[in-house]
C-alpha cells in the first residue's frame, strides 16, 4: 500500500530525494510518517506530515517533507548527508485529522517495505 523508492549509495554531503507513493489510498487525508533503522540500531522517526511538518533533532535544517497530492506521494528531501544516515528507511502512514500535529512516534499502521540509503565515500 505503501512504496518507497529514491535509496542508494551517496558521498557525505550529498542529497537524495525519497519517495513514498499510495497505492490503495489517498495519501492526502493521512499522516504520514519518515522513520528508519541502522543495523543495531533502533528504529527513529525522523520526519512527519499532517497539515505542516516535524522533523527529529538529528535532521532539523537538513531533511524537509513535503506532500504532491496529484502524484499521491510524500517525499523526503534529505540533504547535507552524513555517514549516520546510513540506514534503511522507512515510511508510513495513519488516518487522521490533518489539523492535528503529526507524531513521530512508531504508532503507524501501513507501512511500506524500506529503501536503503547509505553515505560512504
Amino acid at each position: 500500500q505503501l512504496v518507497e523508492s529514491g535509496g542508494g549509495l551517496v558521498q557525505p554531503g550529498g542529497s537524495l530525494r525519497l519517495s513514498c507513493t499510495g497505492t490503495r489510498f489517498a495519501l492526502a487525508h493521512y499522516h504520514i510518517g519518515w522513520f528508519r533503522q541502522a543495523p543495531g540500531k533502533e528504529q527513529e522517526g525522523i520526519a512527519c506530515i499532517s497539515s505542516s511538518g516535524d522533523y527529529s533533532d538529528s535532521v532539523k535544517g537538513r531533511f524537509s517533507i513535503a506532500r504532491d497530492a496529484a502524484k499521491n506521494t510524500v517525499y523526503l528531501q534529505m540533504n547535507s548527508l552524513k555517514p549516520e544516515d546510513t540506514a534503511v528507511y522507512y515510511c508510513a502512514a495513519r488516518f487522521g485529522p490533518l489539523r492535528s500535529p503529526c507524531t513521530l512516534d512508531s504508532g503507524y499502521a501501513y507501512w511500506g517495505q524500506g529503501t536503503q540509503v547509505t553515505v560512504s565515500s
